[in-house]
């Protein structure tokens, strides 16, 4: 894969029957409005209203990356998920739009799900998640659990005071519906999860977070990580999921 295949994936997106709708899709979401979630894909399951565990794996998805995989296909076998939600947010804390348009991630992300019995696409009009609880209470029944999977990064900001107007009394709402899966990156290990969540801050809701170990070389793997190779002309094939790569064929 050369420096020219990022140009090229964006434009064999834009070449895609659904890459106008879901263009438009996203235009119709507004982040200053009402917190909404649409799916895109929907997993193959017989009676979604019956969801009982419901993992979501919001990102970026800049692009989808081994390491996302990783994290989709460990979390689901550790956790017993009966479905999981690839979520695209139109609007992430603290990340600007760059690289793939979002409607060409939604792509990617598709692609992946297609004959994935458990696993569902979908786009959101929020970042934050105490924001996606409330829109995913709408799509699913009281008796949904919601397990956010996320990386060591992401729940340094869910418990970050500034993105919220009363810090504990959102957080006491996120988590009566919600737990999170903390997935080890880099050097932020699971004993520096632990270390995190130990503070007197916010030592009460460490019973809600878990962590799941991901071997070295998916830990250090990132979006960045590829999209710098491609500024150098390096090859990243062993980075990109087989779904991916099929689409520059």
């Amino acid at each position: 894969m050369t420096n020219a295949s990022l140009n090229l994936l964006i434009q064999k997106c834009k070449e895609h029957p659904d890459y106008e709708r879901y263009t438009e899709l996203l235009e119709q979401l507004d982040s200053s409005g009402p917190p909404r979630i649409e799916f895109v894909h929907r997993a193959m399951l017989q009676n979604f209203r019956h969801t009982k565990k419901l993992g979501i794996f919001s990102g970026s998805f800049n692009p989808l990356t081994v390491a996302h995989i990783k994290i989709v296909e460990d979390t689901v076998a550790k956790y017993q998920l009966d479905e999981l939600l690839l979520l695209l947010a139109k609007a992430n804390v603290d990340k600007p739009v760059f690289g793939l348009p979002l409607a060409a991630r939604l792509l990617t992300l598709i692609k992946y799900a297609e004959n994935r019995p458990r696993i569902s696409v979908g786009v959101s009009s929020h970042g934050r998640y105490i924001d996606k609880v409330t829109a995913l209470k709408t799509l699913f029944s009281p008796d949904t659990t919601f397990n956010f999977i996320v990386g060591y990064d992401t729940l340094v900001r869910i418990f970050d005071a500034k993105y919220y107007t009363d810090f504990h009394a959102e957080l006491q709402a996120l988590f009566v519906s919600a737990r999170v899966i903390v997935a080890n990156r880099a050097a932020a290990d699971i004993k520096a999860i632990e270390t995190f969540m130990a503070q007197p801050e916010i030592c009460h809701y460490a019973p809600y977070v878990s962590g799941i170990l991901l071997p070295d070389v998916y830990a250090y793997m990132s979006s960045t990580e590829v999209r710098d190779l491609l500024e150098h002309g390096e090859t990243v094939e062993h980075l990109l999921p087989p779904s991916l790569l099929a689409m520059l064929d």
